[in-house]
C-alpha cells in the first residue's frame, strides 16, 4: 500500500513540476526573466508558493531545469556502440534532430538571447547542463570509433562540431531568424544522411586522411 502511495505522490510532484517548467518558459518569453517573479510563475502553473519553492528554490534552479528538460531525450541512452559508423551517426543525428525540432527548444534559445547582456549566466546554464553533455556524449562516440579504426580523427572536437553544425545550420537556426520557417520530416533525415556521408567521407579509415597544410 505505500508503495502505491510513494508512486502516487511522485507522480502528483512530476505533474506539478512539469506544470512549473511550462509556465515559466512562457512567462520568461513574455516578460523577460527579470521581470518574471517566482511568485508569479506559481500563480500561473496554479500551485503553492510553498510547492514551487520546494522543487526550485530558485529562479536560477528553474531555468537549469529548464535547460535539463529542453535537451532531454526519450531513450536518455549512451552512444552507440563503435563498429558502424554509419549507423552510429545516424543515430546520434536523428536524436539531434529531434531535440532541435521542439518548441521547447526554440523558446530556449530566445529567452537566452534576448537576456544575454544582462544575464550572461543564463547563456553558461545553458551550454553547460544542455548543449556540452550532448556533445561529450557525441565526442565520446567518435573516440570510440576512432580505437576501433572505423574512422580517423585527429581533432574530435572539430569533428563533432562538424556533424552538429551541418544538421543545426539547417534544422534550427533559421527558426530564430526565419518566419514560418518550416522543415520536413523527409527534409531532416536528408539532412541527417548528408551529414553522416560526409563525417564518414571526410573521416573514414580507408578515406583520403586529415588534411595537412602546404
Amino acid at each position: 500500500m505505500s508503495r502505491v502511495v510513494t508512486t502516487y505522490h511522485q507522480r502528483v510532484a512530476q505533474e506539478k513540476r512539469a506544470l512549473i517548467v511550462t509556465a515559466a518558459t512562457a512567462l520568461f518569453l513574455e516578460l523577460g526573466y527579470d521581470r518574471t517573479s517566482l511568485a508569479r510563475i506559481a500563480e500561473s502553473s496554479g500551485v503553492s508558493r510553498a510547492t514551487l519553492f520546494k522543487q526550485f528554490p530558485s529562479k536560477a534552479a528553474l531555468f537549469d531545469a529548464i535547460v535539463t528538460e529542453s535537451w532531454s531525450t526519450a531513450d536518455e541512452e549512451d552512444p552507440p556502440s563503435a563498429g558502424n559508423v554509419v549507423d552510429g551517426l545516424g543515430i546520434i543525428g536523428r536524436r539531434y534532430a529531434e531535440l532541435l525540432g521542439r518548441a521547447q527548444m526554440t523558446d530556449l534559445f530566445r529567452i537566452v538571447i534576448a537576456e544575454l547582456p544582462r544575464f550572461p549566466e543564463l547563456a553558461h546554464a545553458q551550454f553547460s547542463h544542455g548543449k556540452m553533455p550532448y556533445f561529450e556524449s557525441l565526442r565520446s562516440y567518435l573516440l570510440a570509433e576512432h580505437e576501433a579504426g572505423t574512422v580517423r580523427v585527429e581533432d574530435v572536437d572539430l569533428a563533432a562540431t562538424q556533424f552538429l553544425g551541418m544538421i543545426s545550420n539547417y534544422v534550427f537556426w533559421p527558426t530564430l531568424l526565419v518566419p514560418g520557417w518550416e522543415v520536413s520530416a523527409e527534409r531532416v533525415a536528408q539532412v541527417v544522411d548528408e551529414a553522416v556521408r560526409t563525417i564518414v567521407a571526410r573521416y573514414s579509415a580507408t578515406g583520403p586522411g586529415p588534411s595537412t597544410n602546404s
